[in-house]
C-alpha cells in the first residue's frame, strides 16, 4: 500500500482513495454498546462513562435479540443511535468451540449481518466491530501482522468463530468502500478482566484456570489439571485496556486499516498457571493434562499499526489477575 501523504489520498489496490480527517465523537450522542453485558461490552460501558457519555443505549438479550432481524431493525428505526460499539457474539474456549461450531458461525453471521445492515439504514455516523485475533491463519508468522490475514488455513478448534468474525471485518471495509462509511474494526489478543466467563466447560483458559485453582483451594484438593503440555504461548490483555483502545480509535481514527490490539508479552500456559496459582493462594500441585488439545502453540499480535498513532496499554498481567480475581470473589459471594 503507498500513501500520497501530500494529497491526503492513498493508493489501494490501484485506487486512489481519500482520507478524510477524524473527529472525537460527541459525548452527547446517542452510542449504542450491544453485548453490554458482556466481558468487552461491560468494559466499553465503564470506559464510555468514564469519558462522560450522556446517552450510553444498552438493551439485554430478552430485551432484544440481535439475531432477529426485524428486531433489530425496529430498535435502529427507533432510537437512531449515532454511534454503536457492536461487542455482541457468541463466544467460548477450546471445548464450546469444537463442541458447537454451527451454532458459533451462525449466530455470530447473524448478530454482525443484523447490526452493520441496521447502522447503514438508519445513519450510525461511525461503528466499531470488534473482532479476534484468531481470524488468523493457524501458522502464522510471529507476532502475527494484519496483513497476515487470510494467507494460510485457520486453527481448526476454533474455525467457525474464527470464519464469522472474518466476513465482519470484511463487512465493514466493504460498506465504507461501497458506500463511503466509517466502520473500523479492532482485532484483540486474548482478554480477560471483569465480566469475564468463569464457567469451567465453556471459558477461555485464564477465567477458566482462576475457577479451578478458587475450587481447588476452597475444597483442600490436593492439585489442579491444566490441559495440554503447558507450552503454548499466549498474550493476554486486561479488557479496560481494550476498551480504552476501541474509544481512542472511534476518536481519532477514520480509513481502511483495521488494528490489532495486544500488549506484545507473551507466557506459557505453565507461567500462567503458576501466577494464578499464586494469586489466588493455592499451594498444592499442578499437573498437566497433554492428552487435551493445546491449540496453536504460538500466537501474540503485533500491534505497531495501533502505537504510531500514539496507544499504549497500562495494565500490567499481574495487577489485572488481582483486579479479575477480587471481581470474580465479590460476584460470586453475592450469587
Amino acid at each position: 500500500m503507498e500513501r500520497d501523504i501530500g494529497r491526503g489520498m492513498r493508493m489501494e489496490g490501484g485506487i486512489k482513495r481519500e482520507e478524510t480527517q477524524a473527529h472525537p465523537l460527541d459525548r452527547r450522542g446517542k452510542i449504542y454498546v450491544a453485548g453490554h453485558r458482556g466481558l468487552v461490552g461491560s468494559g466499553l460501558v465503564r470506559r464510555l462513562k468514564e469519558a462522560n457519555f450522556s446517552c450510553i443505549l444498552t438493551k439485554t438479550h430478552e430485551e432484544l435479540d440481535l439475531t432477529r432481524q426485524k428486531e433489530v431493525e425496529e430498535f435502529f428505526a427507533g432510537e437512531r443511535p449515532d454511534y454503536v460499539m457492536l461487542a455482541a457474539a457468541r463466544v467460548g474456549g477450546i471445548q464450546a468451540n469444537h463442541t458447537y461450531p454451527a451454532d458459533f458461525i451462525m449466530e455470530n453471521l447473524q448478530i454482525q449481518c443484523n447490526v452493520i445492515s441496521a447502522a447503514f439504514q438508519s445513519g450510525v455516523k461511525k461503528l466499531l466491530f470488534l473482532g479476534s485475533s484468531c481470524i488468523y491463519p493457524r501458522e502464522c508468522p510471529q507476532p502475527i501482522r494484519e496483513e497476515y490475514l487470510l494467507s494460510g488455513p485457520l486453527e481448526r478448534t476454533n474455525e467457525a468463530y474464527a470464519l464469522a468474525k472474518i466476513a465482519g471485518l470484511r463487512m465493514c471495509s466493504y460498506y465504507n468502500r461501497q458506500y463511503g462509511r466509517d466502520y473500523i474494526s479492532v482485532m484483540p489478543c486474548n482478554l480477560y478482566g471483569p465480566g469475564d466467563c468463569f464457567d469451567l466447560e465453556n471459558s477461555h483458559v485464564l477465567p477458566a484456570l482462576l475457577r479451578k485453582f478458587h475450587e481447588a483451594k476452597r475444597q483442600g484438593r490436593p492439585y489442579v489439571t491444566v490441559w495440554g503440555s503447558g507450552r503454548p504461548l499466549r498474550e493476554f490483555m486486561h479488557v479496560d485496556d481494550l476498551a480504552d483502545a476501541c474509544l481512542f480509535l472511534m476518536d481519532r481514527y477514520r480509513g481502511e486499516e483495521f488494528f490489532n490490539v495486544g500488549t506484545g508479552q507473551e507466557l506459557t500456559i505453565w507461567e500462567l498457571a503458576k501466577l494464578i496459582g499464586r494469586v489466588t493462594g493455592f499451594s498444592g500441585e499442578i499437573r498437566l493434562d497433554s492428552s487435551r488439545p493445546d491449540g496453536t502453540m504460538r500466537k501474540v499480535v503485533d500491534s505497531s499499526r495501533l502505537k504510531a498513532l500514539g496507544w499504549e496499554p497500562k495494565i500490567d498481567l499481574e495487577t489485572g489477575i488481582r483486579n479479575t480475581y477480587a471481581w470474580f470473589l465479590e460476584s460470586y459471594r453475592k450469587e
